[in-house]
């Protein structure tokens, strides 16, 4: 077995200092009550992780507004104090275990599929996103064509982020992750086939990233000095997991340069698999690009399941944190076991069915 120390080693990401370098990746579990409300059962579900040893969980996407921004029936929001305030306990519980957390600030876009505001959708275009709804997030059917946003409606998009960003900061949360990955609004916006716009919103990789950078820096600008700010990154999405940039390399560096000119704090990817080149069979992977053209400390993310295969991309200075998904779902204390090493669970698959959301059982092993 190799040294896994680097693993367990501190490190700064902003403001927050972490204890060690492994993190929760966020995942939607769709558990909140109609309203959007953080609930006990919730509280309890990330309060294992924080015992289990991981150093900072991220929490599943959480819609930013009281409009176009929910994609999940029952998904939690942060669009109201009421809300806010539900996540307050999540916090507190997770603290008291000894773990950070980062709200990560989820607007859905196109690929909304149960939204309890508005009965249709927005996208940079009036493209629908591939394939079909997700049935274990309630969803039936392909996606609606949306109505492509507005430049009023972007404001509001904008300030939708920064206000649910200062309700985070109020929560008590130690910092904020701006979704900007898996196919939801931002992603659209970075998407050369759902972003037909020719504005300065449009075309070259340069002017799809600005949307993104726009709400990196007025978030940054925003929240005070004590909380971390970062974007989640993939080129994969919910509905269409083969996505590759078309532009390669060069698009990788004009999408990280951008953001990590922006003031924000990290950089989080995630791919199918975290350590796989990002474009072809051989080179650097999206973790390694993020890391070289934005400057930032990377979060990396994607079958990093096994101890050697996470510690590699600390190793190899391709990221500075690991955040484990399914692989956490099955072993909640994962760190723990990796540091006494015992062996680890598979996943159940019963956790996924017949919808995504906190199981009873998942509770009992609290």
């Amino acid at each position: 077995m190799p040294d896994l120390a680097p693993l367990w080693s501190p490190l700064q990401i902003g403001p927050t200092r972490l204890e060690n370098r492994v993190a929760l990746a966020p995942m939607t579990r769709i558990s909140a009550t109609a309203e959007g409300s953080a609930t006990d059962r919730m509280v309890a579900y990330y309060e294992a992780f924080a015992r289990g040893g991981f150093g900072l969980l991220i929490t599943e996407g959480i819609y930013p507004d009281a409009a176009y921004g929910q994609g999940y029936l029952f998904q939690p929001g942060i669009a109201t104090e009421e809300q806010a305030q539900a996540w307050g306990g999540v916090v507190g519980a997770v603290h008291a275990s000894g773990a950070k957390i980062f709200a990560q600030l989820m607007h859905a876009g196109a690929q909304a599929q149960g939204n309890r505001f508005v009965d249709s959708t927005i996208g940079p275009s009036a493209v629908a996103p591939k394939g079909e709804q997700l049935g274990f997030y309630r969803g039936e059917g392909p996606y609606p064509v949306p109505a492509e946003i507005t430049t009023e409606q972007m404001e509001d998009v904008r300030q939708g982020f920064v206000a649910a960003a200062l309700r985070a900061e109020d929560a008590g949360f130690d910092g904020v992750e701006i979704h900007g990955a898996n196919g939801y609004l931002l992603d659209q916006f970075l998407t050369d086939y759902l972003n037909l716009r020719t504005d300065e919103y449009g075309g070259s990789p340069a002017n799809r990233v600005r949307f993104a950078g726009e709400i990196c820096r007025a978030v940054r600008d925003a929240v005070g000095p004590e909380t971390a700010v970062g974007i989640r990154i993939s080129q994969a999405k919910v509905s269409d997991h083969d996505h590759r940039w078309s532009g390669g390399a060069d698009e990788a560096e004009a999408i990280f340069s951008t953001l990590g000119a922006t003031g924000i704090d990290f950089i989080h990817t995630t791919e199918y698999k975290a350590t796989a080149p990002a474009f072809g069979d051989e080179g650097p992977s999206l973790a390694a690009l993020a890391k070289q053209h934005s400057g930032l400390p990377v979060i990396a993310n994607g079958h990093l399941d096994d101890p050697e295969t996470a510690l590699s991309m600390l190793n190899d200075g391709s990221a500075d944190v690991v955040a484990l998904g399914k692989a956490a779902l099955a072993n909640r204390d994962w760190p723990r076991r990796v540091r006494k090493d015992l062996p680890l669970d598979e996943l159940d698959a019963s956790l996924l069915a017949p919808v995504a959301d906190v199981k009873d059982w998942e509770l009992e092993l609290s």
